[in-house]
C-alpha cells in the first residue's frame, strides 16, 4: 500500500459502532441541552457584551451577537447532520476518519484536544481565582505560594485550587456519567437563574436614550464586533461527542446541537440589550461591565449573585470539556492512533477511565503551572479548523451510500454546508500571526506522533 493510500485508508463504519456499543445509552435530549449551554454560556455572558459593546460595536452589539449566531448555526448544523448520521463517540475526529481518511481524522482530533485541554485548564485558574475572592469574604485568605502558576519571582510555585477543581470534576465523571450529569443540569440552572435575575432587574433600569447612536462605529464596528463573539458561541460542538452515549441519537442530538445555539443566542442577545441600556456603552471598558451596571443603579445585591454565576459557569464548561475531552482521546485509542489503553472502557460502569485519567493529568499540570495568557487563543483556531472541515464534510457523507441517516440534514445542501466552511475560513484569517505560529508547532508535534506511532499502531494497519 503506498503511503498516500495508507494515510487516507478509512475507518469502516461498522467497526464503530461495534466498538461504541459498550457505552450505557443515558442521555437524553435536556441532558445535551444542558451540556451545550454549560459549555458555552460560561463567564463571557458577563464580560463581552459590555466590553466589546466599548470598544467595537456600541449598542449595535445585539445584532452581533445575532451574526455570530447565525454563522455559528451554519457549522452547528453541519455537526448535527453528522451527530444524526454517525452516532458515535470521538465527534469531529471519528467524522473525519470515515468521510476523509485516517490522517485528516487525527489531525481534526489534535486540533480538538488542543482546544479542550487548553479551555479547561484556561477556566480552571479563572474557576480558582473567584473562589479565592469567595473565601476572602469568609476571612480565609488562600497563601500565595499554592495560588498561582510556577513564577517564583512573583511568589507562586503552584495553583492549587485549580488542581483540585479539574481532580474533583473528572473524579465524579469517571464514577459515571449519570450523577455527574445531575451535577451539571444543577449548576445550568443556577447559571441561567441568575441570568435571568438580572434581565429582570436590569430591565427596570433601561433608558432608550443609551441606545443612540445604536452603530456608533458604523456597520463595520457590528461585523467586528460579530467576529469578535462568535468565540462566545464555541463548546456546542462538544456535544457531539457524547453521541455513543445519548438516546434515540438521530433525534436528540439535533435538539441538543442546535437548541443549544439557539438559548445561548437569545441569553446573550438579551443581557446585551439591557446592559447598553442601563448605562452608555461607553462606561463598559471595565473588567466585570454587568456589575459595574448593577452597582450604577444601586442593585449591589444582584451584583453579589454574579460571582455564584461565573463559577456555576466555569464549572459546567469544565464538566463539558474534560467529558468530551475523554471520550476523544478515548475514540483515538479506540483506533490505535494513541496507546490501545486510552481506548478501554471499564467493566463496572463502561467509562473510558484510563482516557479520563490521562487527560486529567495534562489538564491539571497546565492549570496549576502553566501560565495561559498566551496558550488560550490557540483554542479559536483549533476549534474553526474542526468546524470548516465538519462543514465541508458535509459533501462527501452525502455521498456515501453506505451511511443511511433517517434524521436531521442540513437544509440547502450543497450551499449552506460551503457558505459555513468559507465562514470559518474566513474568521481564522483574522487571527494574529501568534496563533498561526502556535497552532502550526502544535500540528507539526501531530504529524510527528502520527508517523513514528499512530501509523503503525493503526488498527487499520493490522487487518
Amino acid at each position: 500500500m503506498s503511503l498516500k493510500d495508507t494515510i487516507f485508508r478509512k475507518e469502516p463504519l461498522n467497526h464503530y459502532f461495534k466498538q461504541d456499543q459498550h457505552f450505557i445509552k443515558t442521555l437524553t435530549a435536556v441532558d445535551l441541552l444542558a451540556l451545550g449551554i454549560g459549555a458555552v454560556i460560561g463567564t463571557g455572558i458577563f464580560i463581552l457584551p459590555g466590553t466589546v459593546a466599548a470598544l467595537k460595536a456600541g449598542p449595535s452589539i445585539i445584532l452581533s451577537f445575532i451574526i455570530a449566531a447565525f454563522v455559528c448555526a451554519l457549522a452547528g448544523m453541519c455537526y448535527a447532520e453528522f451527530a444524526s448520521s454517525l452516532p458515535i463517540a470521538g465527534s469531529a475526529y471519528s467524522y473525519g476518519n470515515i468521510v476523509f481518511g485516517e490522517l485528516p481524522g487525527w489531525l481534526l482530533g489534535w486540533a480538538l484536544i488542543l482546544e479542550y485541554v487548553l479551555a479547561v485548564a484556561a477556566v480552571s485558574t479563572g474557576w480558582s481565582a473567584y473562589f479565592s475572592s469567595f473565601m476572602k469574604g469568609f476571612g480565609i485568605t488562600i497563601p500565595q505560594a499554592i495560588s498561582g502558576p510556577f513564577n517564583p519571582s512573583h511568589g507562586t510555585y503552584i495553583n492549587l485550587v485549580a488542581i483540585i477543581i479539574v481532580c474533583l470534576i473528572a473524579f465524579f465523571l469517571a464514577r459515571g456519567l449519570e450523577s455527574s450529569i445531575r451535577i451539571n443540569n444543577i449548576m445550568v440552572i443556577v447559571k441561567i437563574a441568575i441570568i435571568i435575575i438580572f434581565i429582570l432587574v436590569g430591565m427596570f433600569y433601561v433608558k432608550p436614550a443609551n441606545w443612540q447612536p445604536f452603530m456608533p462605529f458604523g456597520l463595520h464596528g457590528t461585523f467586528a464586533g460579530a467576529s469578535t463573539v462568535f468565540f462566545a458561541y464555541l463548546g456546542f460542538d462538544a456535544v457531539s461527542s457524547s453521541a455513543a452515549e445519548v438516546k434515540d441519537p438521530d433525534k436528540n442530538m439535533p435538539i441538543g446541537i442546535i437548541g443549544t445555539l439557539i438559548v445561548a443566542t437569545i441569553f446573550y442577545v438579551a443581557v446585551s440589550v439591557v446592559l447598553t441600556g442601563m448605562v452608555p456603552y461607553t462606561q463598559l471598558n471595565v473588567a466585570d461591565p454587568v456589575a459595574f451596571a448593577l452597582y450604577a443603579v444601586h442593585q449591589n445585591w444582584v451584583a453579589g449573585l454574579l460571582s455564584l454565576g461565573a463559577i456555576a459557569g466555569m464549572t459546567t464548561m469544565m464538566i463539558t470539556m474534560i467529558y468530551s475531552s475523554s471520550r476523544l482521546v478515548y475514540a483515538t485509542g479506540r483506533d490505535g492512533l494513541l496507546p490501545k489503553q486510552l481506548g478501554k472502557l471499564t467493566k463496572t460502569n463502561s467509562s473510558p477511565k484510563n482516557a479520563m485519567i490521562a487527560v486529567t493529568i495534562v489538564i491539571a499540570i497546565l492549570g496549576g503551572l502553566v501560565p495561559l495568557d498566551q496558550l488560550t487563543n490557540l483554542v479559536n483556531i483549533g476549534t474553526l479548523v474542526a468546524f470548516a472541515v465538519v462543514s465541508f464534510g458535509i459533501i462527501p457523507l452525502r455521498k456515501r451510500t453506505d451511511i443511511v441517516n433517517h434524521g436531521f440534514k442540513v437544509p440547502g445542501y450543497p450551499v449552506v454546508p460551503i457558505i459555513a466552511g468559507l465562514s470559518c475560513l474566513y474568521l481564522m484569517s483574522t487571527l494574529s500571526l501568534e496563533t498561526w505560529i502556535g497552532s502550526g508547532i502544535w500540528f507539526l508535534i501531530g504529524l510527528v506522533i502520527y508517523f513514528t506511532y499512530g501509523i503503525h499502531h493503526s488498527k487499520l494497519a493490522t487487518k
